[in-house]
């Protein structure tokens, strides 16, 4: 079986590209909380002690080869982002007919699995249940989904007792000896949108502990989404720094130690 050692950089990805600098705790806080939820994934994290740089210590993690699926799995808890803007054109979520006279940012009365190609290039798009039965089949599709839903529900359930909404999230699967496992990134900052209980109220966005600053900067830079990516001015690195580490404190109880 092929075993490999994945290292996670100090980088953000935003309109699906890397961005041009780095972001101190990004690569860091991603696999820290992706290391708590995901044991499918780990066998061991590395050590200064054990002859590796102390640059991979904390964002290192040995993982074993897979086939991976092609479809990304959004789990979507409530109406937000791209949910929201279909939703103001058409009363739909990805095809999905919605009631009327929802709020931005309202939770859905049970959560939504709207799942989407996985793009060698380019935008990820949407697929229907019908279309990713058919394209992975039908048996393996409705495993995927079932299970991408009790893991957001497993997830927001241990958030919410941190003071924490987990809106959405994107997982992915893939299989290993012809099982499916859990491949890629797991209830990150960079896979998932996290709120602050306290200070939810529908009506308008939600303040997020993510790259949305280097969003906003990125469109007001006027980048036209081609690589390579503008790099990022230090407060805004500085910016999403602090909303990483504070996501790590909330959601573990620690500090995330230099």
């Amino acid at each position: 079986m092929d075993i490999l050692q994945f290292v996670h950089l100090s980088a953000s990805r935003a309109c699906g590209e890397v961005d041009g600098d780095p972001v101190a705790a990004c690569g860091v806080v991603d696999q820290m909380l992706d290391g708590r939820d995901d044991p499918h994934l780990v066998d061991a994290y590395l050590s200064v002690e054990g002859g590796c740089s102390s640059y991979v210590v904390g964002r290192s993690m040995i993982v074993k080869k897979a086939q991976r699926i092609p479809v990304e799995c959004v789990v979507r808890g409530y109406l937000s982002g791209s949910a929201w803007a279909d939703y103001c054109q058409r009363s739909t979520v990805f095809g999905e007919d919605m009631p009327p006279g929802l709020g931005e940012s309202q939770e859905f009365p049970q959560p939504l699995f709207t799942p989407t190609t996985k793009a060698e290039s380019g935008h990820d798009q949407p697929l229907t249940m019908e279309e990713m039965r058919s394209l992975i089949g039908e048996e393996l599709a409705e495993e995927i989904r079932v299970k991408s839903l009790d893991i957001y529900r497993i997830a927001r359930e241990y958030a919410q007792t941190m003071g924490i909404i987990i809106a959405d999230t994107k997982m992915e699967f893939g299989l290993i000896d012809g099982k499916l496992s859990l491949i890629d990134e797991l209830l990150t900052p960079d896979s998932s949108r996290f709120w602050e209980a306290d200070k939810y109220q529908v009506g308008h966005p939600q303040p997020s502990f993510d790259k949305q600053p280097v969003r906003d900067w990125l469109i007001q830079a006027g980048w036209d989404k081609e690589p390579p990516a503008p790099m990022l001015p230090p407060e805004i690195v500085e910016q999403t720094t602090r909303r990483y580490c504070e996501a790590y404190r909330k959601l573990t109880g620690r500090e995330l130690k230099d």
